[in-house]
């Protein structure tokens, strides 16, 4: 076993390179980048400072020039070549035997553009030792931003992880044990439909029928916690936490309890038809131990050994759309919005984190394999 985690160890640095260097790619062909989102900015600043001042002062002959608008006059070539320098699209070169601060206004200073070649390979080195940069406009680093996010989205996933194992272990082995009856019909296509339903969909019916959208207002619609959360005492902190996480955790859980329970069922279906389930009914043991006896730990392998992968399923592919609706500040949002404005340290550092973890979480699944069933060889399987 020592030898495969060895093996899997020496190929994660090779798959994120790859990972960084497809997106870095395609980064490349894709229209816009910060400067133009920063443009973007400011010519809407200014269009609607535009339309609010010549409107009010139609009669007066004033516009947003006259009145010093500095959005209106737009970005000046020196401030875009400052900003393309700051964030490390350029540099400044100077003229040999220049012992000043390199300054583009001094004649002997020039700025030139940085190959993407070497800013990507300058940005896997900086990564290699976990330095993200900061984010272009938040003033914040980057290892700040995903701290200061990563408790909402860790939260999500773990409860909605928790539910869906709640869910899916006791219904997929009562559709086992009752496998071709009415019970295992209607609960299929009850499974199908869920299966069927967007999460979207699925967050905006909960919102209308219990958030007071047009039938009951039981659960809170925004956030996490409610604005007297620091004053209420232990107990009622809890509840109002749960209170706010009631709804997007029951959103969020929908697909994977589906696939689960289905993974459970057939997990169960393939031990209760093996030899020695029959063998232990053949000695007069009952049903319940024979179940959950003998059948139970052997049909649970895969379904235990899949929680570090459903957990990180739930935590990166619902919550962007769960926080969203719910307006919970996690890692989802921020992902979204660091990509509208090509916040491109944060899209980067966070999308180097999330592989990393992904594939060590990958290594964790093989190694709860073996540590379930010892009869798991990986690294004879490997060889």
């Amino acid at each position: 076993m020592g030898a495969y985690i060895l093996r899997r160890l020496m190929l994660v640095l090779p798959t994120l390179f790859g990972i960084m260097l497809i997106n870095f790619a395609l980064t490349q062909f894709v229209p816009g980048g910060p400067i133009e989102s920063i443009i973007a900015r400011v010519q809407g600043e200014s269009d609607a400072t535009r339309n609010l001042t010549g409107g009010a002062d139609a009669g007066q002959g004033q516009s947003a020039e006259d009145m010093g608008y500095q959005g209106a006059r737009g970005i000046s070539p020196d401030l875009l070549a400052q900003l393309e320098v700051q964030m490390g699209f350029s540099r400044i070169t100077c003229a040999p035997g220049f012992t000043g601060t390199p300054n583009l206004k001094d004649p002997a200073c020039t700025r030139e553009k940085i190959p993407a070649h070497e800013r990507f390979f300058k940005m896997i080195g900086d990564y290699l030792v976990f330095d993200f940069g900061e984010s272009f406009f938040k003033n914040k680093s980057v290892v700040d931003l995903v701290i200061e996010k990563l408790p909402v989205s860790i939260s999500l996933g773990l409860w909605s992880t928790l539910l869906a194992y709640l869910i899916s272990i006791p219904l997929g082995i009562r559709k086992a044990v009752k496998d071709g009856t009415s019970f295992d019909t209607w609960t299929s296509a009850a499974i199908i439909v869920a299966y069927a339903i967007p999460t979207l969909v699925f967050s905006v019916l909960l919102m209308v029928l219990f958030a007071g959208g047009s039938y009951w207002k039981i659960f809170p619609l925004r956030g996490l916690t409610s604005d007297d959360f620091e004053t209420l005492s232990l107990g009622g902190k809890v509840l109002d936490y749960l209170w706010h996480i009631c709804l997007p955790t029951i959103a969020i859980t929908l697909s994977s309890f589906v696939t689960l329970t289905l993974l459970t069922k057939n997990s169960f279906l393939d031990e209760i038809n093996k030899q020695y389930v029959m063998t232990a009914r053949a000695k007069g043991l009952t049903e319940s131990r024979v179940l959950y006896g003998h059948v139970f730990r052997n049909a649970m392998l895969i379904v235990i050994a899949g929680f570090p992968g459903l957990f990180l399923s739930v935590l990166f592919s619902g919550s962007l759309i769960i926080e969203t609706m719910f307006s919970l500040d996690g890692l989802g949002l921020l992902g979204y919005q660091a990509a509208v404005e090509r916040d491109y340290p944060v899209v980067f550092g966070s999308l180097y984190a999330f592989g990393l973890i992904s594939l060590v979480i990958g290594i964790l699944s093989d190694i709860t394999y073996t540590l379930v069933d010892p009869r798991i060889d990986f690294e004879r399987r490997a060889g």
